[in-house]
């Protein structure tokens, strides 16, 4: 028996993985779930009497192993382009033009579903798969190689012993999208905004347990090396690669003419919202490898492939109600109210209408049925409003002459389009004001959130930020959620944002016109309150970027008696008031390889915050901008980068990963 047994565990193996192709890949399984669970629990029981014969490629090994401390680099031997994009049938011809004026009129095309998901690289070495990598900065990348190994989908052993590097797309299927938000909803835990958010953030999870629960899939759809004598096309490689039982979408078709790709489009348009996973546009790909080889790439893009994207979803639903709400700054804001509705991925229930010039343009009324889209699909807007639906019904919308909160009458300042309460007392410019005060990029008082804020106001334990300081635990303790721990950990985080170096004060202030960079920049200068307050017109103009707009509100907000008062309740209560920050000039003398350097930070940073690495670059002589421009020398992407990862690879600006800035940091 014991002669046979690793024979027989070899055939288990290939059974099983034979049941998963079916199960996960062709979707039709040939046995029962109980059948593959029996022989599942066969193995383990197995390789449980005899690990050393337990190998990577078994399928008990896709459960994840031990947590990684960090992911490392993997630099791609072909580098991973990105898509050019076209947004119309116009930009799609014009593209077709330049690939006939290049090659000639006897052109095939290949046309795929751009699947929303995170980019990756695959490699098999004789046959097994040894590296998972993301496309990074398209040269180089992160190994992360044990989550994908979790990926039911993917073959961890080929049924060739080849060595292959294949490329495509790690997504998260619709319905575990579902199940995985319905779940961090019984946990209180946030909701990921969408499947390629989710499925990104579980690639890169430092422990692939976590990225085995949830159940992502992948496409693959071309690869960065391959023999060019034996595959001749572009439709040729993706039956190589679905013959090697490596899953490729089954929608990709060869199309002979334009009009051809055109009825691609339309026909996955139609049926994008029906698809079991997400997808944002259709990839049109030359055929022919020679002639692919003959157009060549640009500098950042393959010049024989295009991404059509599809335009911004737009949905329609019912204007409930416009709301309003008093800022700390005074401005009146209005909101919509909207039917509950699903865009792009998200339920929609409420949109930002800016100001009452918008409202009047737009004829919004009460009762209407209007169109919703999301901006960059992020950020939900009404479009228009479905004139031709009206009933009669629907009532116009007046914004108020007073405040909503204190009623006091609203004032529209000069060359402003924004209605403001101007009142000092109202009540939401002081809770409002209140919760800008505590918030990350001011005083960063954890534990003081909105909620927090508004039950102090409302029980009149606070009326203005000194009043934090004087808070007492018997206080706390008397509100709604708050145990002694919690009540704890507040006034410790309360007492230690007194050691805040100033420019965080003046930030937290609110003081207008000033925001993080001028409060930075004004207390280098000016290296405590008192200097600045006694500072004139002639002496803050003086700051590099501080305008006449911003020394005059800065003069007129200190020589309010009441400004006065306040400052010395905080001095009183111990709050820092002086620069705590490295001096600019020593800084611009560091031999640190941010010294002079022009940084962009940009997606979610996961081992510091944007303000601590921003505080980290300048301490090294650099400086810390908001975009991307020609002048950019480096970009720091975190997760979810966007538009500024995206602009930085097409102007071919040095790109480093998270895990990379905090090491060099470290050096």
């Amino acid at each position: 028996m014991e002669e046979q047994l690793p024979q027989h565990l070899i055939d288990l193996r290939r059974q099983l993985n034979k049941y998963s192709y079916e199960y996960y890949v062709e979707d039709n399984p040939s046995v029962p779930d109980s059948e593959y669970d029996r022989l599942m629990n066969e193995l383990i029981a197995i390789e449980t009497d005899h690990p050393e014969w337990i190998t990577p490629d078994s399928p008990t090994q896709r459960v994840g192993g031990e947590p990684l401390k960090a992911f490392t680099k993997v630099t791609h031997d072909v580098p991973m382009l990105s898509l050019g994009d076209v947004f119309s049938e116009e930009e799609l011809l014009d593209f077709d033009r330049r690939v006939r004026q290049a090659v000639g009129d006897e052109v095939a095309y290949v046309c795929e579903l751009k699947i929303d998901g995170l980019a990756v690289s695959l490699t098999y070495e004789q046959g097994k798969f040894v590296l998972g990598a993301t496309r990074g900065n398209g040269t180089i990348g992160e190994d992360i190689t044990n989550n994908l190994k979790t990926v039911r989908t993917l073959p961890l052993v080929l049924p060739e012993p080849i060595d292959i590097e294949v490329r495509g797309e790690a997504y998260m299927p619709k319905k575990s999208f579902e199940k995985l938000n319905e779940e961090r909803s019984q946990n209180d835990e946030p909701l990921f905004a969408n499947p390629r958010n989710a499925a990104a953030g579980s690639l890169r999870q430092l422990d692939p347990k976590i990225s085995a629960k949830r159940r992502l899939s992948v496409f693959l759809y071309s690869s960065g090396q391959f023999d060019r004598e034996k595959i001749k096309t572009h439709y040729g490689l993706l039956e190589a690669i679905r013959e090697l039982g490596l899953p490729v979408n089954p929608e990709s078709r060869r199309c002979r003419t334009m009009q051809e790709v055109f009825d691609y489009i339309r026909e996955f348009t139609e049926k994008r919202d029906a698809l079991p996973y997400g997808i944002d546009g259709i990839v049109v790909k030359v055929d022919s490898m020679d002639q692919q080889r003959q157009l060549g790439n640009t500098v950042k893009s393959p010049r024989w492939m295009i991404a059509y994207k599809f335009p911004a979803e737009e949905v329609v639903s019912t204007l409930e109600a416009i709301e309003i709400s008093v800022g700390r700054t005074g401005a009146v804001t209005p909101t919509a109210v909207l039917t509950p509705v699903s865009v792009a991925g998200t339920t929609v229930k409420r949109a930002s209408l800016h100001n009452e010039d918008l409202i009047r343009e737009k004829d919004l009324r009460i009762g209407d049925r209007v169109v919703i889209r999301k901006a960059g699909d992020i950020i939900p807007e009404v479009v228009n409003v479905l004139v031709e639906q009206r009933t009669g019904k629907e009532e116009p919308f007046s914004m108020p002459t007073h405040c909503p909160e204190c009623g006091s009458a609203l004032v529209r300042l000069e060359e402003e389009v924004a209605l403001r309460c101007i009142n000092p007392k109202c009540p939401a410019l002081i809770r409002e004001g209140l919760i800008h005060f505590v918030s990350r990029g001011a005083m960063n008082i954890d534990g003081l959130g909105e909620k927090v804020i508004t039950q102090l106001f409302e029980k009149q334990l606070i009326a203005d930020v000194a009043d934090l300081y004087k808070l007492q635990r018997e206080d706390l303790l008397s509100m709604e959620r708050m145990g002694p721990k919690s009540t704890d950990n507040l006034l410790d985080a309360i007492e230690h944002s007194k050691e805040n170096s100033l420019e965080h004060l003046l930030f937290g202030l609110g003081i207008r016109y000033i925001g993080s960079k001028a409060a930075k920049l004004l207390a280098q200068a000016f290296k405590n309150i008192d200097q600045l307050a006694a500072a004139d017109l002639e002496a803050l103009t003086a700051v590099d970027e501080i305008g006449e707009k911003m020394a005059e509100s800065l003069i007129t907000y200190f020589s309010k008696p009441e400004v006065g008062a306040l400052i010395n309740e905080l001095k009183s209560a111990g709050v820092n008031m002086a620069y705590l920050g490295p001096d600019p000039a020593v800084a611009s003398q560091s031999d640190s390889l941010f010294n002079g350097k022009t940084v962009v930070l940009t997606g979610k940073l996961t081992l510091m915050t944007r303000n601590e690495a921003k505080d980290e670059i300048e301490k090294r002589g650099g400086k810390v901008t908001g975009s991307v421009s020609a002048s950019t020398d480096l970009v720091v992407a975190g997760e979810a980068a966007g538009s500024k990862l995206k602009k930085a690879q097409e102007l071919q600006i040095e790109v480093w990963d998270e895990a990379r800035f905090v090491e060099t940091l470290k050096e």
